[in-house]
């Protein structure tokens, strides 16, 4: 199933991928045919493939206890580290970030469950998103939740080729864990901001998948 936040993308895409084939079968010929049949396969192939939307499960034990925070995109954590965060927490704070690949699905979701206090869209760089400064400098959408067991700030961040965030949240709003947000689109990362004293539940290195993995635990 193709999600719904890369439809303005998704379509034009498939009809120039099926407009390949079909010239090829009526217009073109020999290698040429070939060379238009191929890469109209790639265009649909990969259409479908980035723009998947899978099912996934939320775990019970999120959906029930708000203090466990689930990994709000699919990819690889390449950061776990202490930072400064002027802007909501307002002092230290720990950073879980998740980098994604054009392979990975992009479709996002929220870590935990709470009202939306905060949001702020900011234009910024390009950078490749697994640099640490892109998640000061780069193009994001921020949004942070108060959980009954304290705030959590997640940003939506883009890379080299991620040139377009989605994101369906504005402030006042009320998320659910697990609840799709928006997407990144053609590879990007996603930062997760804690407080200090939460249990971190993943290491560096791992995979994780939207809406199912449990990133950390905050302290009741």
């Amino acid at each position: 199933m193709l999600t719904r936040y890369g439809y303005d993308n998704a379509i034009p895409m498939l009809i120039i991928g099926f407009s390949l084939i079909l010239l090829a079968a009526f217009v073109f010929t020999n290698l040429i045919s070939w060379l238009s049949v191929g890469l109209g396969f790639i265009i649909i192939f990969f259409t479908l493939w980035f723009f998947r939307d899978p099912v996934r499960t939320v775990p019970e034990s999120a959906l029930n206890d708000h203090s466990m925070i689930i990994a709000p995109a699919d990819g690889k954590v390449v950061e776990i580290v202490e930072i400064e965060e002027q802007e909501f927490f307002k002092g230290k704070a720990l950073q879980v970030s998740i980098f994604l690949s054009p392979l990975d699905v992009h479709v996002n979701r929220s870590p935990v469950s709470g009202p939306v206090t905060f949001y702020r869209y900011m234009q910024g760089d390009y950078m490749v998103a697994w640099h640490p400064k892109a998640s000061e400098l780069n193009e994001q959408s921020r949004i942070g939740v108060q959980t009954p067991f304290g705030k959590v700030l997640f940003k939506q961040i883009t890379g080299v080729l991620a040139r377009r965030i989605v994101c369906t949240v504005k402030e006042g709003d009320t998320l659910t864990t697990g609840e799709q947000i928006g997407m990144m689109k053609f590879g990007s990362r996603m930062d997760i901001i804690l407080p200090l004293d939460a249990d971190i539940l993943v290491q560096k290195d791992q995979r994780t998948r939207g809406g199912e993995t449990l990133l950390a635990t905050l302290k009741k």
